[in-house]
C-alpha cells in the first residue's frame, strides 16, 4: 500500500531522516521503534504532508504523494492521529468527528451512519457525543482522536504514541481497539514508546536510530533480536 524510498527530511540544516526506506502492505500493523529523537514522528509528519522531504519518494498505491498538501494527503486516504491528540477542546465530541470528515463534503445528517460506525467501535463516545472534548478523560480523548481520523475513511491510519499519558488498563483497551481496526481492514503505521506492547500487536516492525533504519523484520524476528531485546525490551 505504501512505499517510502530513500526519504531524507531536514529541520533547517539538521538532517532528521537519512535515506529511510520502508513499506506497508494492505491490512498490516507495522510499528516503528526507536528512542525519543530518533525521527519516528518526523516520518509520520512527512508521510502526512506536514513536512516536505528534501530527498526521496513516498508512494501510496504506486502513486506519488510527495508535494501534496496535508488536506490532499487526507483525501488520498491517509489520516494521522498526532501525539497529544490535538482535539478542539471547546467543541463537542460530535463536532470534532464532523471536522474529521470535512474533506468528504457531507453534512452532519448525511454522516449519521458514519458517526454510528465510530460509536460502535468506541461506545463511550456515543454517551459523550454532546460533551466538550476537553472534559473527556485521557482515554476518551484518545478514542476521539482515533475516531476523528477514522471518519475520514482512510486506507492508512498513522498513530503517533497512542498510549501517552494513559493508565495501563486504558492502554490495553486502546491497543485492543487498534487490533480490531486491523481486523476490519484498516492498515496501521504505529509509533509507540512501549516497544513490547507495539510488537505484541504488530505484523512487522522497523527500528529507527538517529534517522536511519537499523533493524527490520517480522514481529517474531524483532522480539528475538538481541540488539532489540537489550535496547528496547528490557533485556
Amino acid at each position: 500500500m505504501l512505499k517510502v524510498i530513500n526519504l531524507s527530511t531536514y529541520y533547517g540544516a539538521i538532517r532528521a531522516l537519512n535515506s529511510v526506506s520502508l513499506h506497508i502492505d494492505d491490512g498490516e500493523i507495522v510499528t516503528l521503534i526507536g528512542a525519543n529523537g530518533a525521527g519516528k514522528t518526523t516520518i509520520l509528519k512527512t508521510i502526512a504532508g506536514l513536512l516536505k522531504p528534501r530527498e526521496g519518494r513516498i508512494l501510496l498505491s504506486d502513486k506519488t504523494i510527495v508535494g501534496l498538501s496535508p488536506a490532499n494527503v487526507v483525501s488520498k486516504g491517509i489520516s494521522l492521529v498526532p501525539e497529544g491528540r490535538e482535539l478542539f477542546g471547546d467543541m463537542t465530541v460530535q463536532d470534532n468527528l464532523f471536522l474529521g470528515a470535512y474533506q468528504r463534503g457531507k453534512g452532519q445528517r448525511e454522516l449519521e451512519g458514519d458517526f454510528e460506525d465510530i460509536f460502535s467501535i468506541f461506545p463511550v463516545l456515543s454517551e459523550r457525543r454532546k460533551q466538550r472534548a476537553k472534559t473527556l478523560s485521557g482515554g476518551e480523548q484518545q478514542m476521539l482522536a482515533i475516531g476523528r481520523a477514522l471518519i475520514a475513511q482512510p486506507k492508512l491510519l498513522l498513530l503517533d504514541e497512542p498510549s501517552t499519558g494513559l493508565a495501563p488498563l486504558l492502554v490495553k483497551e486502546i491497543f485492543g481497539k487498534i487490533v480490531k481496526l486491523r481486523e476490519s481492514g484498516t492498515t496501521v503505521l504505529l509509533i509507540e514508546q512501549n516497544a513490547k506492547m507495539a510488537l505484541d500487536i504488530a505484523d512487522r516492525g522497523y527500528v529507527l536510530e538517529n534517522g536511519r533504519i537499523t533493524v527490520q523484520g517480522t514481529r517474531e524476528q524483532l522480539i528475538e533480536n538481541e540488539r532489540v531485546k537489550q535496547a528496547y525490551l528490557g533485556g
